[in-house]
This record gives C-alpha cells, sequence and structure tokens, in this order.
C-alpha cells in the first residue's frame, strides 16, 4: 500500500511540472518557488496547534486553485496551484504528511524525524 501511496504522489509531481511546462513562466520559477510553503512553518512560533493548522493549509494540494486559475484565465493562480501541488506531492514522497496539533513530527502518514531513545529501546530481558 505505502509504494502504491508515493506511485499516486510521483504521478501528482508530474502532473504539476506538466502543467508548469504549458504556463507562462520561465522554467527557473518553479525551483525558485519550491520551498515557499515551507515558510507556513513559523506559525509553530505560536504553538503546535497554530503551527499545524498554518502548516496544513499551505500544503493542501491547491489543485482547486490550479484548476480555477485556468478557467478564469489567471496564470498566477494555476501557477500558485501548480507549485502548491508540486511541493506537497514532493513532501509526501519523503514521508512528511499533514501535521497533527500534538506536534510537528505527528503527521497523517505517521511520525517522523528522530526517535527518542526510550521510544526505541528493546524491552530487558530478565
Amino acid at each position: 500500500m505505502k509504494s502504491l501511496l508515493k506511485l499516486e504522489e510521483l504521478a501528482q509531481l508530474l502532473l504539476a511540472v506538466f502543467v508548469f511546462a504549458h504556463l507562462p513562466y520561465a522554467w527557473w520559477v518553479l525551483p525558485a518557488t519550491f520551498l515557499l510553503p515551507d515558510l507556513s512553518m513559523l506559525g509553530y512560533l505560536a504553538g503546535p496547534r497554530v503551527g499545524a493548522a498554518s502548516y496544513n493549509l499551505a500544503h493542501h494540494k491547491a489543485l482547486a486553485i490550479a484548476v480555477a486559475g485556468w478557467v478564469l484565465g489567471q496564470p498566477v493562480l494555476v501557477l500558485v496551484g501548480t507549485v502548491l501541488l508540486f511541493h506537497s506531492a514532493f513532501d509526501r514522497l519523503l514521508g512528511y504528511g499533514l501535521k497533527y496539533s500534538t506536534g510537528f513530527q505527528d503527521t497523517h502518514l505517521g511520525r517522523v524525524g528522530k526517535t527518542t531513545a526510550a521510544a526505541t529501546a528493546s524491552p530487558v530481558l530478565a
């Protein structure tokens, strides 16, 4: 199942690249804007609940924005949606999911980051 989910994320990432290739922007705009959604992590300065909400909002798969931009003829909306889709799919390929308010490491895809020594210690046999 995990492989299937990663394959789906890869397909979405490639879709974002395909859409971007048809936009009137230079090639360097996509890598230049790639990390902008991660600015949402600044919400964690106000606590885990605000941080999770701001992170999840900025990492929501924004295909709807891209489609709306396409229908309205607004290339900048298509660009925003494409960058968010590309970034979110890339994050999820790496195992970074939407955050829970319990902490940055707690995601809908599981816990990320270093585990504590207590969590990884094996029980002592008596």
